[in-house]
């Protein structure tokens, strides 16, 4: 639960802008006395926002008004710092879906990014669950480990309860990862990586039967070749489900306005695939 009152310094804020055609700009910022929020109206300290209460609008320097609330988690990896791309709420709110995540699971997640999914699994699993999150590249890893931490550690001032301490970041390549895998047991797999492939034949072995893998691909052909590999590699998996996930916006406003979708949003797609262990 949120911990009741105003805002403390070590938080997240969101500071939300009002733009043209009713666009919306959002800031995140992490609260400290001495810092400020700059804004396209204005700067405003953060020491006018500690010991507010969220929900409060204030004013910045030019006068523009920011409505300062605390940020939730799709929103944080929208706009935490990026190195490759995430993946986008929409597309995890699916992948959690197709892989039915429980609390106390232990999920295997190759491909680490930004830390986005990882961040999502934290929350599926529980504090009595695990996340083991493999990734080959230096500067990822690492930018996983800190976007993860910057929300532990300012979820835990701001709420009653810890974030649970249950990922495992892990700097290694998947594929030379056999020996690890051999003492794990896994209730569920995502796979968000280039070459998905080269990863199936080291962690199925790992995956309970009746265990589902999900995998996040960019595009049919990634699709087809994933197939194609498990034919070929005789993995014991089955292709329950492909989907492609869509989402819009829309912008509803008064007449003379007539309503039409906000195009000017970024719009992304991507497709998932839902593998189940066999015997």
């Amino acid at each position: 639960a949120a911990r009741p009152g105003s805002f403390r310094a070590g938080e997240l804020a969101l500071a939300e802008v009002r733009r043209k055609h009713n666009a919306t700009l959002k800031l995140l910022c992490r609260l400290e006395a001495g810092a400020v929020l700059t804004s396209p109206g204005g700067v405003l300290p953060h020491r006018h926002i500690i010991g507010q209460l969220p929900g409060q609008v204030l004013r910045a320097s030019a006068g523009a008004r920011l409505l300062l609330r605390r940020p939730s988690l799709d929103e944080y990896v929208l706009l935490m710092p990026r190195g490759p791309t995430i993946a986008y709420p929409k597309d995890v709110s699916a992948l959690l879906m197709m892989m039915d995540i429980h609390p106390g699971d232990t999920v295997l997640e190759t491909g680490s990014g930004s830390g986005a999914l990882s961040l999502f699994l934290s929350r599926a699993v529980g504090p009595k669950g695990r996340v083991l999150s493999y990734e080959i590249r230096d500067d990822h890893h690492n930018l996983a480990k800190k976007n993860y931490g910057h929300w532990r550690a300012a979820w835990n001032i701001g709420h009653t309860e810890e974030w649970p301490d249950n990922v495992d970041f892990i700097l290694k390549d998947i594929s030379t990862a056999a020996a690890d895998m051999k003492s794990v047991t896994l209730d569920a797999i995502v796979l968000d990586m280039l070459d998905p492939q080269s990863a199936l034949p080291i962690v199925h072995p790992s995956l309970k039967q009746g265990g589902v893998c999900a995998v996040y691909l960019a595009n049919i052909t990634q699709v087809i070749g994933l197939l194609d590999r498990i034919r070929a590699r005789k993995l014991p998996f089955l292709c329950e489900r492909i989907i492609e996930v869509t989402h819009r916006n829309w912008l509803v406003l008064p007449v003379p306005y007539i309503a039409r979708p906000s195009y000017w949003q970024e719009a992304h797609s991507a497709f998932l695939t839902k593998l189940r262990k066999f015997q």
